[in-house]
This record gives C-alpha cells, sequence and structure tokens, in this order.
C-alpha cells in the first residue's frame, strides 16, 4: 500500500511507507507506516495498530492505536487506546487513556476551572507536579504507646516494656532479664 487519499479527504500512509522530515497538512492522516521527524496538521492524526510515529506532533486531535514517541500538542484532544502506546509528553485540554493503553510521560492539560473559586470567571493554573503523599498529621509512637498502656488492663506487667523507636537510628534502650 502507499500514501493515498479517501472521499472524504483523509491520507492514509500505507504499512510500507517511511516518511522522515517534515510532515504538514490541512486535511486528517490515518498512519499504518512509519513517520519520523516533525508532524503538524490542523486536523486529526490516527495511528493504527501498524503505525509507528516518532515526532514531535502538533494537531488538533490524536487517536493513538499504535506507537508514538515524541511529545504531542493537540489543541482539543488526545485519545491513547488499549492497543496504543506512547513515551513522551502530552499537551491537550483533554486526554483519554483507555485501561490497558501504555504511556510513560507527563500530561498538561493547561489551565483549569476551578468551581467554587471567588471569582468563577477567573482560571487557575493547575501546578506542575501535585504532591504524591498528603502531608498527614500523626501522633508520636510514643502517643500512640501512652493510649495502648491506658486501653490495657490494669495490672502491670512483671517486666519492664521498652519504648518503642521514634525514629530509623534512634538510640535502642537495652533490657536486661534476671531469671530467679
Amino acid at each position: 500500500m502507499t500514501v493515498t487519499t479517501t472521499t472524504d479527504g483523509t491520507t492514509i500512509i500505507g504499512e510500507s511507507i517511511l516518511i522522515s522530515g517534515s510532515l504538514n497538512g490541512d486535511e486528517d492522516l490515518t498512519v499504518r507506516g512509519r513517520v519520523e521527524g516533525t508532524l503538524t496538521l490542523t486536523k486529526t492524526l490516527s495511528v493504527e495498530p501498524t503505525g509507528i510515529v516518532k515526532a514531535e506532533v502538533q494537531v488538533k486531535n490524536c487517536v493513538i492505536a499504535g506507537v508514538v514517541v515524541g511529545n504531542v500538542t493537540a489543541t482539543e484532544s488526545v485519545e491513547i487506546t488499549n492497543e496504543g502506546r506512547m513515551v513522551g509528553d502530552i499537551a491537550a485540554p483533554r486526554v483519554i487513556i483507555v485501561d490497558g493503553a501504555s504511556f510513560r510521560g507527563r500530561i498538561d492539560m493547561g489551565e483549569v476551572n476551578v468551581e467554587g473559586a471567588r471569582s468563577s470567571d477567573r482560571a487557575v493554573q493547575a501546578p506542575a507536579r501535585p504532591a504524591l503523599r498528603p502531608n498527614i498529621a500523626r501522633p508520636a509512637p510514643r502517643a500512640i504507646e501512652a493510649k495502648k498502656e491506658e486501653k490495657a488492663a490494669p495490672a502491670a506487667p512483671k517486666f519492664p516494656v521498652p519504648p518503642a523507636p521514634v525514629a530509623m537510628g534512634a538510640v535502642k534502650h537495652k533490657v536486661i532479664v534476671k531469671r530467679k
């Protein structure tokens, strides 16, 4: 198969075709072969399961069912199907990654309108990297031990119980047990 154009205006790059360099266009493009370099479209890029795109991509919409290596910037949306694999960053207002898809990179969805803000017409820039773990106030280990002792039976133990270490590298207490 070669490069063909369908009746609806979609250009198809066949499985045996390799395009290397800069590719620009004002119509939909379906890649079944290979494209390397830069790819700029005003419409939709579809990468089929046999397609491989190693390029910096700027499009309106992108549907990935094959392989894309490189950054994708879309003005509307990027979708990675369950057969799709992508390595690179995505910048688009709408990103869809279907269960089973493979993706490694970062996603930037631009400005996000936050509801409940004081001025609802103001857009707030999303943080570049959200915190992975929230800061949760946790009681100190000694406080936990004290609560456990309060709940325990009032009978005193025969042997003293050493306190739990506070953190890694804390000083451990030496306990000597005498037997009769």
